[in-house]
């Protein structure tokens, strides 16, 4: 049979990340770009069977699944009136972890999260999920205070040696390079009072947590400057996508350093 067109499968997938070096019992966080991978036979379910096939069942698939629309409303649109905002605070939903959809982070973690067997963490606006031997460990006891911090599923992978897939998705999409803000030995990295709706002794009502304003503007950067420095970084291709495969432990440490010398340097001009 003659198939004019280029068609990615689950098999072909696991194949491409298997030349890019990923393997039975890896830990890995996925960001993804369904699109950049090309026509897919079966959709997002492939591709997450797939990189599930590829680190198999010793292994652990980790997806950030963020629900930034759960924000107090003032955090999208300035122009609200005070009404307005009481309005949509007072009918805004809670966070559900096995209802509540993920909010800009693409088709394949939003399917991801729903599937069996897949835990997800109970942060109200920084949640991830996860499949594998390393799920539930790694998604529970998710502090609301520093969302992103070593106490956090970007910490837990950082402590399991975990690495970092970037399918697809641009440089600067790379959360794991917020655990390194927490550790900062400058003053760049602001605090930052958040707003949410949880429930309070048995009731949903607005309350506050304690973080701190991340900045990801210089992501691509320090991936840029990892990659030319270091020999740590895989590239590949998965389908149609330009892949990247990163220890995660490795990069967070070289992103500390930058930050150390690089925000300190650009606040004091």
């Amino acid at each position: 049979m003659r198939i004019s067109m280029e068609l990615q499968t689950r098999k072909s997938i696991v194949n491409d990340l298997n030349s890019m070096g990923i393997r039975e019992g890896m830990t890995i966080i996925v960001h993804s770009s369904f699109k950049a991978i090309g026509k897919v036979i079966g959709g997002p379910v492939s591709v997450i069977l797939a990189l599930e096939e590829a680190v198999g069942t010793n292994g652990t698939i980790v997806m950030p699944t963020q629900t930034e629309h759960l924000c107090e409303p003032s955090e999208h649109d300035a122009n609200l009136s005070s009404e307005e905002i009481e309005f949509i605070k007072d009918n805004m939903p809670i966070y559900y972890p096995d209802l509540t959809p993920t909010s800009y982070m693409g088709i394949i973690p939003e399917v991801f999260r729903r599937q069996d067997g897949v835990f997800r963490s109970s942060h109200p606006h920084m949640s991830f999920a996860a499949w594998g031997k390393e799920a539930k460990r790694i998604m529970e006891d998710h502090n609301l205070h520093y969302a992103l911090n070593e106490k956090s599923p970007l910490g837990k992978i950082y402590d399991l040696s975990g690495y970092i897939l970037l399918l697809g998705a641009p440089t600067n999409s790379n959360t794991s390079l917020h655990l390194a803000e927490y550790k900062q030995q400058n003053s760049f990295v602001k605090p930052k009072v958040w707003g949410v709706k949880m429930l309070v002794d048995g009731f949903e009502q607005w309350t506050t947590y304690d973080d701190i304003n991340n900045e990801s503007d210089d992501f691509e950067l320090i991936f840029n400057e990892f990659k030319i420095q270091t020999n740590a970084v895989t590239e590949g291709m998965v389908g149609e996508s330009v892949s990247y495969l990163i220890p995660q432990r490795e990069m967070i440490d070289y992103a500390l350093g930058w930050m150390n010398r690089n925000r300190r340097e650009h606040i004091e001009q």
